[in-house]
């Protein structure tokens, strides 16, 4: 059987892109270095190659797009004729007879240039004849590119065609417009043809699948056809009587017996006539369509001696012994798609009419002799009159017993999902969640658990140890605090003496002032501005006060102020004195000289002394945790052991930078590294 798959046609490119495909893989696929110093014989080979290359890649594209296209003589009759409807077989022929001459004028090209390549005496010569002979190749293509342009729209219409095979088991629908046909094919099949309330929706062939009997079936559904001459047929109309003119297939002319199409009875039977030609030697089945707004006994006479007149001639095409009909079942029959009333009894009398006729020829047909003398069917006879039933071992029937009673009592238990569904399903049935409490009658299921029973919450006496456990957590906590309360110092008055005991009342009383503030002020820190202490107004933090609530605790605060200006680098005329080490010998010296001596030599010292006072690294420092300098010096010596060979490796990490080619290939490689695509 052969199937045709125009999806699979390459792609046709334009002229200009045929010519940049072709010169492109000439210069990347050929060499490009060549110098005047080379041997006349090596010059002469250089430019031929590129010259048959040129002509090589053109003559295998163009043959691609010849063969691909299907040629109309050698198709099927039915995809020739629909080709032809659709894009006028003279100007496809056209067209690739063009593309054809085009292939045989670069072959012919290259051949003579070839030739005059051989005898070539220079650079100079060789290479004015390979671009004279690369530009009449691109002029060739460049006068086809209306026809290149040409195949390209017929390649993306042909891919859009539906795959029909016209061989296989074929349902065709026809009619007028707007009697109900793509509503048909949408009920019997998965296909998802777009229905309108006005005439010539379906613009074009559609397929759909459907089965019966094990069999698939292929629905075609036709565009609609007015009744006209032959040559004022458009399109869309011409597409419908290919089909029918060309596929073996079961017809169904749908008949709208309502007249809601726009079209009486009499305009359908006139082209029911018009075309019966076509629906010889095939199946034919008159579907009344739309029998919900009309049935078809209550249609005037006329109009019912219309559909008789086409019931007869449908007649004919019954297979029947010498020709004769023997069988009108199945040729007037009548449905409706809004209420699927018929559409499946319209589908299998279509399929049942098919398959007789399919067999019916196949045993007329001169395969079915060489076939059948391959065949015997032994009937076998009977030896006596003796009954002989089955015999089921009793094990297998108790097996099937028992599965059947297991299968009946899994269908009696019905589950919460059955339940829900039989009383108004989700969002209407409540489940019942007390029907499984284990209680001592099964009636107090569904009572009422009272809140308040004779003054006294219901819920308080649940629990008859109730009382006995919060005594036993009263006691329990009483233990936790008396615990708490021993673990907890707390400074008694009792052991001061007064004055003590006065001044640890003000220390408390200042700790919880102290505390208070600092809430206040973190709670506001975000939003307080930060004033510097000279436009502070109150002046709470002074060497005055601080000495005065030294000396009310009776302690001496001058060591405490002294230190307070010493640190001070707010105050005018003051500079921040160093520190003596205390182990400088000279520091009784230095005491004697005044102020300005002894702060330009203390500057000296201090610098010369920043390098000698350092630690050395065996040194060891408190918190580091070694014994001795010997220790730490040793775990310095591992350490560095233990990198050795780490950094003599000179391995890197993944969080070391790397750049694993200073120069990419794709970057820094090729034949057209300068100059633009139209420079070659």
């Amino acid at each position: 059987m052969v199937q045709y798959n125009f999806k699979k046609i390459t792609v046709v490119p334009s002229g200009k892109d045929f010519i940049d495909i072709i010169l492109s893989r000439t210069q990347r696929q050929t060499p490009t270095v060549v110098h005047k110093g080379y041997a006349i014989s090596r010059l002469r080979q250089f430019y031929m190659r590129k010259v048959k290359y040129t002509q090589q890649n053109f003559h295998e594209k163009l043959s691609t797009v010849i063969e691909e296209f299907p040629r109309l003589d050698d198709i099927h009759p039915f995809y020739g004729d629909l080709l032809h409807v659709l894009y006028n077989k003279d100007h496809y022929k056209l067209a690739l007879g063009q593309v054809n001459t085009a292939r045989n004028l670069i072959s012919k090209i290259a051949k003579d240039y070839v030739k005059l390549l051989k005898y070539g005496d220079s650079l100079y010569r060789c290479k004015s004849l390979k671009v004279a002979a690369l530009g009449r190749m691109c002029t060739v293509i460049k006068r086809i590119g209306p026809s290149l342009a040409y195949l390209e729209q017929i390649r993306q219409h042909m891919a859009r065609l539906p795959s029909i095979d016209p061989n296989t088991r074929t349902i065709l629908i026809c009619g007028y417009p707007n009697v109900g046909k793509s509503s048909f094919i949408n009920k019997i099949t998965r296909a998802d043809v777009d229905v309108q309330p006005y005439a010539f929706t379906t613009k074009s062939l559609f397929v759909g699948h459907t089965d019966y009997k094990y069999l698939r079936y292929q629905v075609i559904d036709t565009p609609g056809i007015l009744d006209r001459p032959f040559e004022d047929r458009n399109i869309i109309e011409m597409c419908s009587i290919t089909a029918l003119a060309h596929l073996r297939a079961a017809v169904l002319f749908f008949l709208d017996i309502s007249g809601s199409c726009g079209y009486s009875i009499a305009q359908q039977a006139a082209l029911f006539h018009s075309i019966k030609s076509l629906f010889m030697n095939k199946p034919l089945i008159i579907v009344c369509n739309k029998t919900d707004l009309q049935p078809l006994e209550g249609i005037s006479e006329e109009d019912k001696k219309l559909v008789m007149e086409m019931k007869a001639e449908a007649m004919k095409t019954v297979i029947g012994q010498g020709g004769e009909p023997t069988n009108g079942d199945g040729v007037l029959l009548t449905m409706s798609t809004l209420t699927e009333e018929g559409v499946i009894a319209v589908k299998n009398a279509a399929c049942e009419r098919l398959l007789d006729q399919r067999v019916e020829l196949k045993m007329k047909s001169k395969k079915i002799n060489d076939c059948l003398n391959r065949f015997h069917v032994a009937i076998p006879k009977p030896r006596d009159q003796k009954e002989r039933p089955p015999c089921i071992p009793q094990s297998v029937l108790e097996a099937k017993a028992k599965q059947a009673a297991q299968m009946a009592e899994k269908e009696k238990r019905k589950t919460e999902k059955d339940l829900e569904d039989e009383n108004g399903g989700a969002g209407v049935y409540s489940a019942n969640l007390r029907k499984n409490y284990i209680l001592a009658n099964d009636e107090w299921k569904d009572d009422v658990l009272p809140e308040i029973l004779d003054g006294h919450n219901v819920y308080d006496f649940i629990d008859p140890d109730i009382l006995q456990r919060l005594e036993e957590l009263e006691e329990e906590e009483g233990m936790r605090q008396a615990e708490e309360e021993n673990e907890d110092f707390k400074m008694d008055g009792e052991e001061l003496t007064p004055e003590e005991q006065a001044a640890l009342a003000e220390i408390r009383k200042k700790k919880s002032l102290l505390i208070r503030e600092h809430r206040m002020k973190k709670s506001t820190a975000e939003s307080r501005p930060t004033v510097p202490r000279k436009f502070d107004k109150d002046r709470k933090f002074t060497t005055e006060r601080m000495g005065r609530q030294l000396s009310a605790l009776g302690l001496d605060p001058s060591l405490a102020i002294n230190r307070a200006r010493g640190r001070s680098l707010s105050r005018r005329g003051r500079k921040r004195e160093r520190s003596l080490d205390k182990g400088d010998n000279d520091a009784g010296d230095a005491m004697d000289m005044d102020v300005d001596q002894q702060n330009k030599k203390l500057r000296i010292r201090s610098r010369s002394r920043s390098r000698s006072k350092s630690r050395p690294p065996g040194e060891v420092a408190p918190g580091e945790g070694f014994k001795d300098s010997a220790q730490k010096v040793k775990a310095l010596k591992l350490a560095k052991k233990s990198v050795k060979k780490r950094n003599k490796d000179a391995r890197r990490g993944e969080a070391d930078r790397v750049i694993p080619s200073l120069k990419p290939k794709h970057l820094f490689s090729g034949k057209r590294s300068i100059g633009k695509t139209q420079r070659r």
